[in-house]
């Protein structure tokens, strides 16, 4: 069993070597490269020690019990120890995401709703906000479009995260939720009380540490300069300072007019771009593979209703994974783990039965 294991533990003594030399940092993208490879190995080679250590213990118990009742009675614990050991490295052993331990840019845009939904989208910003803050993760608005009743018909932010480890990783625990959010409520524009329905999409892309990861070709872009519009600010409808980037070869289009320069909404621009095309090379990649890669949790269909949000009965349901709880108000307020981590434990144990199938 884990005849796979010898070679992660390999892979982990050479990367040590790699990372205590100081001449890998010269590099940083390769130094967090090698990091973020040795973080995730770090957990399966403590899992497998404590396997081990647990395996040699049961069997010591087990020959000695004929001589000694205390090593007899030390059996049934050091099996029910083993169990859950085995079990852990096991789902260690899972093939990661290579994504999941970068940081992300979520997109929040209001959909079917009008108002309603503008400001759905504002709670969910709030909710994704408060989530991070509670993970330590630093969150920065990139690029928002109001609504007149102060939600937002469309908003960016980038969540950043404070750990290698993939398993802590900002993708690793956001990225289930892309698609349609329904929320049920009765909007404040309504004056008879009733109940509405109406929706927000989200989109999560993992970031780029570097620009190098993604090549662009800049003959494959076309840029459009164009006067910004909205409420308020010196540079609005005054100067060509927003920017539109399309990419010619997979036409997806990013338009940036937040900031006061030209320069700054094209940086803003090409940053969501870069992570737009790893997400789209990531879905070609699974598309492929899709047998070893699928995921009953995560797809790429963005109509794909995921979500309701009941206000009057104060229920949040997820429709993948028949998580329901009637905490509404804390999960809005950023208690959203439970609800992230029955996506993750039901992604896990797709991966698991997919390997069981293969063998």
């Amino acid at each position: 069993m884990f005849e796979s294991v010898q070679g992660l533990l390999d892979e982990h003594a050479e990367l040590q070597k790699q990372l205590s030399d100081p001449a890998v940092y010269a590099d940083q993208g390769l130094a967090r490269k090698l990091g973020r490879r040795s973080a995730q190995l770090n957990g399966i080679v403590e899992a497998y020690r404590r396997w081990s250590q647990l395996n040699d213990d049961l069997q010591a118990a087990r020959e000695m019990a004929d001589e000694d009742p205390e090593f007899a009675a030390e059996v049934p614990a050091l099996e029910a120890e083993l169990g859950t050991a085995q079990e852990k490295l096991r789902r260690l052993l899972i093939p990661r995401d290579p994504d999941d331990a970068r940081n992300v840019i979520i997109e929040v845009k209001g959909g079917e709703g009008g108002d309603e939904a503008a400001l759905f989208a504002g709670d969910l910003l709030r909710m994704y906000t408060r989530y991070a803050e509670s993970k330590g993760w630093k969150t920065e608005i990139i690029s928002s479009t109001e609504s007149d009743l102060g939600g937002y018909k469309d908003v960016q932010v980038a969540i950043k995260g404070n750990s290698n480890d993939p398993a802590q990783g900002v993708y690793a625990h956001l990225k289930f939720e892309g698609g349609v959010h329904r929320v049920q409520r009765v909007p404040v524009t309504e004056s008879q009380g009733r109940i509405h329905t109406s929706a927000a999409g989200v989109l999560v892309f993992p970031e780029v540490d570097e620009p190098e990861e993604i090549e662009i070709n800049p003959n494959d872009l076309k840029i459009d300069v164009y006067r910004s519009s909205g409420p308020g600010g010196q540079s609005v409808n005054t100067t060509d300072s927003a920017v539109r980037i399309t990419h010619l070869p997979t036409g997806i289009v990013v338009a940036m007019q937040n900031e006061k320069s030209q320069l700054q909404n094209r940086e803003a621009a090409m940053r969501v771009l870069r992570s737009r095309l790893l997400a789209h090379q990531q879905e070609q990649i699974d598309a492929e593979n899709a047998d070893l890669r699928k995921s009953q949790v995560r797809t790429m269909d963005r109509s794909e209703r995921i979500r309701t949000y009941n206000f009057p009965e104060n229920r949040i349901a997820d429709h993948r994974t028949g998580y329901k709880a009637y905490n509404l108000d804390a999960v809005m307020n950023g208690d959203l783990e439970p609800v992230i981590q029955s996506a993750i434990q039901m992604d896990e144990q797709h991966r698991l039965d997919a390997l069981g199938e293969d063998k």
